[in-house]
C-alpha cells in the first residue's frame, strides 16, 4: 500500500505524471526522468522482495502452522486465498508497469537468473487465478480479522474486491482482446463488484510514524516544500467549477486556484498546496474504490460489455461516489452533473474525439482517481484522455511504462535483452501489449 500511494520522488513518479501536482525545484520526475533516482528500480524491488516474496512467505508459515482450535484452523482456506488474491493485484501491476516481467521463475531464491514471461499471458493467468480465488472464498468463515487493515477480515467485501479487481483487469484488456474482455467484465459483475463507498478497499493508517499515510511524511514530516498543485488539474477543474477543487486543494494567497506548469520550478508560496486531509497522518490509502468501479462500468457499456444500467448511470455514479467520498455534498454531485459541460449526453454530443466516450469518461475519471497517481496513469494509457501538457524539458515522450531496471540489465542480461526485444524496445515510450490505441 505503501509503494502504491507514496508521493515520494524515489519511489513514486505516477502522481507526477498524471499531473496532478508539480515539483517546485528539482523538476527532474515531472520532466519524466526515470533514471536519475532509478525509480524503475525502487518499484521493482518492493513488489518483488516487499510484496510478493513476503507474500509467498506467509503462505509458507499458515500452511506449516496447525491452530490451536478447529475455529482458528477453519479460517486458513480464507487466508491463503485473500495472500492470492494480493498476489494476483500485484502480478497485474507489474506487468501494466513495465510489460513482460519474471513469472513462472519469479520468487525463487535458487533461480537468480529468471527468465520474463510474455506480459498478456501473465495477464489472462492471473485473471483465471483471481476467478479460482473468488470461487474459493467462504463468506461463511472469517479469515484475519482485526490484523487485516483492509477490511478487518470480512471475507464478504474481499469478494467484492476481488471481483472489481477483475472488472478493471478485464477492462484493460479490451482494446488487445475483446472477447477475453466481455468474458471477465461480465463474469466479474455477476459475482458481485463494489456498490457504494463502503466497499472501497482502503487502508487504514496509524497516527503516529512509522505507521502513518507516506504523503503525511512526504509533506509534513520531511519538513520540505516540494510540491505543488499542477496547472494541469487545476485548469481542468477550474473550468468545470468543479465543486472537488476545495476539497482537493487550498487556494493561494489571493484567493484563487492555481497551479504550476509541467516541468517548470514553481515557487511553493505562488501556488495551490494540497488540502489539509491529504496531509492527514491517517488519511487511507486506497487501491480500488467505488468511483472507479464505477467508471469501468461506464467504460463497459460504451463498448456495449452486459454489466447493465447505462453508460451515463454509471458516469453519474461515479461522479456522485467522488464528491461524496471527499466531503461534498448530494445537492454539489447534483448541480454538477446538471452543468452542460460535465452532462455525459451533451459532452458525448460536444466532443470532438475519435470516440467521444473515451473522453467524457476518461477525464472525469481521471479527476476522480486524484491522488491515486499508478490507476490515474494507466486509465490515461488505456484512453489516451485527457491530454496530458508537455513538459518544459521532458527527457522522454509521455511514459507508457516504467523502463526495466538498470541492475537487471547488469545481472540478468540475457533475459532482460530478451524481453526488450519482445515488448518493441525498452523505451518509455513503447506502448505495452494492452495499449493498442
Amino acid at each position: 500500500m505503501d509503494q502504491v500511494v507514496d508521493l515520494n520522488v524515489n519511489n513514486n513518479n505516477t502522481k507526477l505524471w498524471a499531473q496532478y501536482l508539480q515539483e517546485t525545484t528539482y523538476t527532474d520526475e515531472s520532466n519524466y526522468d526515470q533514471v536519475t533516482r532509478t525509480i524503475p528500480a525502487k518499484h521493482w524491488s518492493v513488489m518483488y522482495k516487499d510484496v510478493l516474496k513476503d507474500l509467498d512467505e506467509a503462505k509458507i508459515v499458515i500452511e506449516a502452522t496447525t491452530y490451536s482450535t478447529a475455529e482458528l484452523e477453519a479460517l486458513k482456506p480464507n487466508k491463503l486465498t485473500i495472500i492470492e488474491i494480493l498476489n494476483v493485484y500485484t502480478y497485474a501491476n507489474l506487468v501494466e508497469t513495465f510489460g513482460d516481467v519474471p513469472y513462472s521463475e519469479a520468487l525463487d531464491v535458487d533461480n537468480l537468473l529468471p527468465k520474463y514471461d510474455d506480459g498478456e499471458t501473465i495477464y489472462k493467468d492471473l485473471v483465471a487465478r483471481l476467478t479460482a480465488a473468488i470461487n474459493a472464498l467462504d463468506e461463511t468463515t472469517g479469515s484475519f480479522g482485526s490484523a487485516d487493515r483492509i477490511y478487518g477480515g470480512d471475507v464478504a467485501l474481499w469478494k467484492k474486491f476481488a471481483a472489481s479487481l477483475k472488472l478493471r483487469m478485464g477492462i484493460l484488456l479490451s482494446d488487445v482482446d475483446e472477447a477475453f474482455a466481455k468474458t471477465t467484465v461480465e463474469s466479474a459483475v455477476a459475482t458481485g463488484v463494489f456498490t457504494s463507498n463502503d466497499d472501497n478497499a482502503a487502508y487504514e493508517y496509524l497516527g503516529s510514524d512509522p505507521n502513518t499515510n507516506p504523503v503525511y511524511d512526504n509533506l509534513v514530516l520531511s519538513g520540505r516544500n516540494d510540491f505543488v498543485a499542477a496547472a494541469t488539474i487545476i485548469d481542468a477543474m477550474n473550468a468545470l467549477d468543479d465543486p472537488r477543487l476545495p476539497l482537493y486543494f487550498l487556494p493561494t494567497s489571493g484567493g484563487i486556484y492555481e497551479g504550476g506548469g509541467i516541468g517548470e520550478p514553481s515557487s511553493y508560496s505562488s501556488y495551490s498546496h494540497v488540502s489539509a486531509q491529504l496531509e492527514e497522518a491517517t488519511f487511507p490509502g486506497i487501491i480500488l474504490d467505488y468511483s472507479e468501479v464505477s467508471f469501468l462500468l461506464a467504460e463497459a457499456r460504451a463498448r456495449s460489455f452486459e454489466v447493465g444500467g447505462t453508460a451515463k448511470e454509471h458516469y453519474d455514479a461515479g461522479i456522485t461516489a467522488s464528491i461524496l467520498y471527499w466531503g461534498g455534498t448530494a445537492e454539489e454531485a447534483t448541480d454538477y452533473l446538471a452543468q452542460p459541460n460535465v452532462d455525459y449526453d451533451l459532452s458525448i454530443l460536444a466532443s470532438t474525439a475519435t470516440t467521444p466516450w473515451k473522453e467524457v469518461i476518461g477525464t472525469q475519471k481521471w479527476i476522480s482517481l486524484y491522488n491515486r497517481g499508478m490507476e490515474a496513469w494507466t486509465s490515461i494509457r488505456l484512453l489516451d484522455y485527457p491530454l496530458m501538457a508537455t513538459p518544459a524539458d521532458a527527457v522522454s515522450g509521455f511514459p507508457n511504462r516504467y523502463t526495466y531496471p538498470i541492475i537487471e540489465q547488469s545481472l540478468n542480461g540475457a533475459n532482460y535483452s530478451s524481453a526488450a526485444s519482445a515488448i518493441g524496445g525498452d523505451e518509455p515510450e513503447t506502448q505495452l501489449f494492452w495499449d493498442l490505441n
